[in-house]
């Protein structure tokens, strides 16, 4: 692993951002536990989502390159869904990786993985190189999570939990149309838990077994696919970098014909450059899918294959659908233009855990600063965008004495902001490696109202200081503004803001 990811890595789990779930017992590989920290930053990924999916958009405006107005609304399905639904979607079939065992030291590799991976015989190398490897024929390993239902466990209660939130969306469509005024083209919003048996889960969060979606599914029609395609593609890309991600980081990469899924009519993936990949190398952060009419097709027919460059059912030898459908109509019926016609779906599929993976690495820095003798001493700054810090604001007044009560703050800012309180021997330089994105100072005014202090000695004032480009350690920082407490960024900011 480079060594900034394993600073990274070791920040994580020292600060409270994520941690190995399951440590006291030996960790469980593949799944994370998310610390006080990172529940906040996750949280706040999630919020910035769904707000910008859904909960801000204007449904009478035209958003700037959209082909027209449209409607959003969100979701929120089971992670069990009728097995009926994996077969006629494809993943029962074809939802697998190709896998090879080590017959020698009894570990397995994703067969695209095994000139990456490391072989756990010493000294390390890759599958394969050492004279003892005894690699075995790839072979299918099939990704989704089976459990069973009710209590006579047979193989008819079978059923999986959900590898993606994509399939309840559009078993839903028909329900959101009919309990809705929504109409062509609208989208539907979901995060939610989604779970995947992988072979070899790798680098931090990055590859993970359970893990939560950001997905919006938008239907239109099949005209205006395109367009909406574009769109929604150009959109995502702008989405990361309007939140700090660095365009040097970041790229839009399309698909070749040889890369798309036999459903997709075009394909995007918005791709970062993770530290644990080889300079000028880049994984994949969100997919951006045209999925043609493929998706509601398949619920409403049975499974469907491409032959001849067209979507059909697969029949079995009896001529019937190896996976019948529901047989529910999922066509629309546009009432404006008389036409009836299946959607096109234009899928941005992104992931909370990955994200946040982002933000983390793009926001790790590390400078110097002189400690109290004049000496330079490297630190490291957490410069997160204000809009996903897991803390908004930080205090830099300190109590007139050691143990004095820390008094409430004043009304308008306890409604809106709930600040960190300063450390007594370095107010600023305390939250540091948290990043708040604002730091508050107040004057030693007497006054009733206070910042994190003795009523008798802060006012109604407050100094703040920008944290965009990381915490200042001395009151001349540049960049800060004297306002009253009626103007601060408290009325900007969420409600609650725990530290």
């Amino acid at each position: 692993m480079d060594k900034q990811m394993e600073q990274i890595v070791a920040l994580c789990r020292r600060r409270g951002f994520i941690f190995q779930s399951s440590e006291i017992y030996g960790g469980l590989q593949g799944f994370w536990d998310y610390g006080p920290l990172g529940t906040e930053l996750k949280r706040n990924v999630r919020n910035a989502w769904y707000d910008d999916m859904v909960t801000r958009h204007d449904e009478f405006a035209v958003p700037p390159g959209a082909p027209r107005t449209f409607s959003m609304v969100g979701l929120e399905t089971s992670i069990i869904m009728h097995p009926q639904i994996w077969k006629c979607s494809g993943h029962y079939d074809l939802f697998h990786d190709m896998m090879v065992d080590c017959r020698e030291c009894q570990a397995r590799f994703r067969a695209d993985h095994v000139s990456t991976s490391e072989c756990p015989l010493k000294p390390s190398k890759h599958p394969g190189e050492h004279d003892k490897c005894k690699l075995t024929e790839p072979r299918e390993f099939n990704l989704m999570f089976k459990t069973i239902l009710g209590a006579l466990g047979g193989e008819e209660d079978a059923a999986f939990l959900r590898p993606e939130t994509a399939q309840g969306m559009f078993v839903n469509f028909k329900n959101v149309l009919d309990s809705t005024r929504v109409k062509v083209p609208f989208g539907i919003a979901q995060v939610g838990k989604s779970f995947r048996n992988e072979i070899t889960p790798r680098n931090f969060t990055f590859r993970s077994r359970e893990f939560e979606q950001m997905e919006m599914e938008f239907f239109c029609h099949p005209s205006e696919s395109r367009a909406w395609y574009q769109y929604w593609r150009d959109r995502r890309y702008k989405w990361y970098i309007d939140l700090g991600i660095s365009k040097q980081n970041l790229i839009l990469r399309d698909h070749t014909p040889e890369e798309l899924s036999h459903y997709s009519v075009g394909t995007a993936d918005v791709e970062y450059a993770f530290p644990f990949l080889e300079p000028g190398s880049y994984g994949e952060l969100e997919g951006i899918a045209h999925r043609g009419d493929f998706d509601l097709r398949s619920h409403q027919e049975g499974k469907l294959v491409r032959r001849d460059n067209q979507l059909v059912v697969e029949t079995g030898p009896d001529g019937n659908p190896i996976y019948r459908g529901s047989g529910k109509d999922l066509s629309y019926f546009d009432d404006q233009t008389r036409e009836r016609f299946i959607p096109h779906v234009i899928e941005p599929a992104a992931g909370a855990d990955r994200a946040t993976l982002v933000f983390l690495c793009e926001a790790y820095h590390e400078d110097e600063q002189p400690d109290e003798k004049g000496e330079m001493q490297k630190r490291v700054v957490m410069r997160f965008h204000p809009r996903v810090a897991p803390i908004k604001a930080a205090s830099s007044a300190s109590p007139p004495k050691v143990g004095h009560r820390l008094e409430r703050i004043d009304p308008v800012l306890e409604r809106r902001l709930a600040l960190q309180p300063p450390r007594q021997a370095e107010p600023f330089a305390g939250a540091d490696p948290l990043s708040a994105s604002r730091i508050l100072d107040s004057d030693h005014r007497p006054s009733r109202s206070s910042i994190w202090g003795s009523p008798r000695h802060f006012g109604r004032t407050l100094t703040t200081s920008s944290r965009k480009t990381g915490c200042p350690t001395s009151a001349s920082t540049s960049g800060r503004a004297r306002v009253p407490i009626s103007r601060t960024i408290a009325p900007r900011l969420p409600t609650r803001i725990p530290f």
